[in-house]
């Protein structure tokens, strides 16, 4: 090997180890404390440095981004006595890289006994149901402390959450019994308010229906009566009209008796004490017997008449009965025979009639002047 050569090599490696050690290049977001020999020179920030070989040498690298810290659970006693872990989450920024590495030995432990120390004075001044009700404060509280104690340190606190507060196994099931007596105690009352309400739209719907139903009852009422009333009003103007004689209205009397005992309920039928009445009138219509001298007129009296229970004649061989008398017989076998008489009465009448001829009837408008 050349003896020239040799010489280059050395120096080249010399060269390139000077380069190395004396170019430094430091990532975004961290810093560099530089030290040489053994005292503190300089931070170096982000991007290419440069420093002296062998002089200066790179002590403590930190990361100044925000950084998030969660400590162990940390038993604390409350005012009332109850040993509660609460365990809590950090949320911190490196400021000032030299102060972070020559102020304080390990930041992160004394953050964490800074933590537990002021957790322990802020817990010891409240009972259990306040502080798992004041998180807020106890937040506001332990940022304060911690960002005053931890600014010479270099180290800016951001947040402080609790994470988490666990009483004891006996506390937890009373506070379980007492959520739940809550929550039966709320569906309770929701469940009675249901049925209330409930009852009330109910009580509300069976008004309004039956104010309904009796509108529509007297709606009919009063329709049904209109309808009554133009019918009786038009039956009173045709036969007033028509000049309708009392005979005629004396032989529907009698057509429309035998329709009173149809019923099958009718166990008592009452003859009115007009019945004679409208069947003489009935057989006038057709000319008195007697008076015309025809062959029915010769007959016996003694079958012109019959005598009643109480010795009484009646005419036409008709019981004659008073207003509110009763015949003894069944409803519908009473209405049959009366009936039957009227029928027979009245054939006998017309067979007369047309047996005397049609020019000795009288005229019905001159007998009813009369």
């Amino acid at each position: 090997m050349d003896p020239v050569v040799i010489p280059i090599l050395v120096a080249a490696i010399v060269v390139v180890f000077l380069v190395a050690a004396t170019v430094r290049i430091v990532p975004q977001a961290r810093r560099y404390n530089i030290e040489r020999f053994g005292r503190y020179r300089r931070t170096l920030q982000p991007g290419l440095n440069f420093v002296v070989p062998v002089a200066d040498r790179v002590n403590t690298k930190l990361d100044v981004r925000e950084q998030v810290y969660s400590s162990d659970p940390k038993p604390v006693i409350t005012e009332d006595n109850l040993v509660v872990n609460i365990d809590t989450v950090l949320y911190y920024q490196i400021t000032d890289p030299r102060a972070a590495a020559y102020e304080v030995a390990d930041y992160l432990q004394a953050i964490d006994q800074l933590t537990v120390t002021t957790l322990r004075n802020v817990i010891g001044s409240m009972d259990l149901e306040e502080t798992l009700t004041s998180r807020e404060e106890i937040n506001a509280r332990l940022r304060a402390v911690l960002d005053d104690a931890t600014g010479k340190w270099g180290i800016r606190v951001n947040r402080v959450e609790i994470k988490a507060i666990d009483p004891p196994a006996t506390i937890k099931e009373a506070m379980e019994k007492q959520m739940r007596a809550e929550r039966d105690k709320r569906a309770a009352i929701l469940h009675a308010e249901g049925e209330r309400q409930a009852k009330i739209l109910t009580a509300e719907g069976t008004k309004q229906k039956d104010i309904l139903e009796a509108q529509g009852t007297q709606q009919a009422m009063i329709l049904r009566s209109d309808g009554e009333a133009k019918a009786v009003e038009r039956v009173f103007q045709a036969v007033h009209r028509n000049n309708a004689d009392p005979k005629i209205l004396a032989y529907k009397y009698l057509e429309t008796l035998p329709h009173l005992a149809k019923s099958d309920n009718n166990t008592f039928w009452v003859i009115p004490g007009e019945l004679t009445e409208a069947v003489r009138a009935v057989t006038s219509a057709f000319g008195d017997r007697s008076a015309m001298g025809l062959p029915g007129s010769a007959q016996p009296e003694e079958e012109a008449t019959t005598t009643g229970a109480d010795g009484t004649a009646d005419e036409g061989g008709l019981p004659e009965l008073d207003a509110g008398s009763s015949l003894s017989l069944d409803a519908a076998a009473a209405a049959d025979e009366v009936a039957k008489r009227a029928a027979a009465v009245v054939s006998d009448a017309k067979a007369e009639a047309k047996a005397a001829g049609a020019s000795q009837v009288p005229d019905p408008g001159q007998e009813s002047g009369n």
